[in-house]
């Protein structure tokens, strides 16, 4: 939750030095640094078990953090922190490519496609910034994906089976772009079953909505002209209408996780126009 606040404060345009929300966003940078732990995991084995979600969206705030970090000492705790990170994720990574809830040594090598989708944006924004990521890793994660493409472009669950899911399969299209395969074989028809299930706002026939969109807004965003202007305004109406205020700020409180996840997601969809993270331009 603090690496996806932390990421939607970005957003808006601050850094870690400058801006209305630079003193919240140095106060998630150290607490994420302060979470590492000796073999590069950020974030609690024992009391998270599904830590990987966290570790990889830490990399991912962490790494466009530091673009902008000034302060040397800082700068330094920061590749410290990533090129350890970016170890563990190698060494949790399953024989097949993906990633699970906990690393593979710890799962049994189980695997699944939401947890390896926030590994590969991780590891992504990693290299964008400077920190080595071994080739064989993104290439191991890609082979996992187009593993778990289904003949009509939906993306199954896991290595092992589950089905095509609407969701899964935005996040993987977003994954593979961050992997740098925009003309990838696969992807025509993953966009064709992502927008059948996801281009009308209104559909909640599916689970996880908020996920959803987080990752299918990334996917519109890239692909630019009419399709982002149409879905973004769509997408903008129904956000807006369903956000909430009280004393402590407007926020969403839809979803199941929790107002601190769906309201930094939401941020994420709203602010993307900005360009303002490496991570998310074009």
């Amino acid at each position: 939750m603090t690496a996806l606040a932390g990421t939607a404060m970005l957003m808006e345009g601050s850094t870690s030095t400058q801006g209305r929300y630079a003193e919240p966003i140095r106060q998630a940078v150290d607490y994420l640094v302060s979470r590492s732990r000796t073999n590069g995991l950020v974030g609690d084995p024992k009391s998270d078990d599904r830590y990987t979600y966290g570790h990889g969206f830490s990399m991912l705030f962490l790494s466009q953090v530091l673009g902008e970090e000034e302060d040397e000492r800082r700068r330094e705790d920061l590749v410290r922190v990533l090129e350890k990170a970016v170890e563990f994720s190698g060494r949790a990574q399953t024989p097949d490519g993906g990633w699970g809830y906990v690393s593979a040594k710890d799962g049994n090598n189980f695997d699944e496609g939401s947890t390896t989708i926030t590994q590969v944006q991780g590891l992504r924004g990693c290299r964008n910034a400077g920190i080595p990521v071994p080739r064989e890793i993104i290439d191991k994660a890609i082979a996992y994906i187009h593993k778990c493409t289904m003949p009509d472009g939906g993306v199954q669950y896991s290595s092992k089976g589950g089905g095509g899911r609407p969701a899964i399969s935005a996040a993987a299209i977003a994954c593979l772009f961050n992997a740098g395969e925009y003309d990838d074989n696969h992807v025509p028809r993953m966009l064709d079953y992502a927008e059948k299930h996801l281009g009308n706002i209104a559909n909640n026939g599916f689970g996880h909505w908020h996920y959803a969109h987080f990752y299918y807004s990334q996917v519109m965003y890239r692909e630019g002209g009419d399709k982002w202007q149409g879905y973004r305004d769509q997408i903008a109406k129904r956000l807006i209408s369903e956000a909430q205020e009280d004393r402590d700020g407007l926020h969403w409180p839809q979803g199941f996780i929790g107002p601190v996840y769906t309201t930094a997601s939401n941020l994420t969809i709203l602010q993307l126009d900005k360009g303002t993270l490496p991570i998310y331009q074009r």
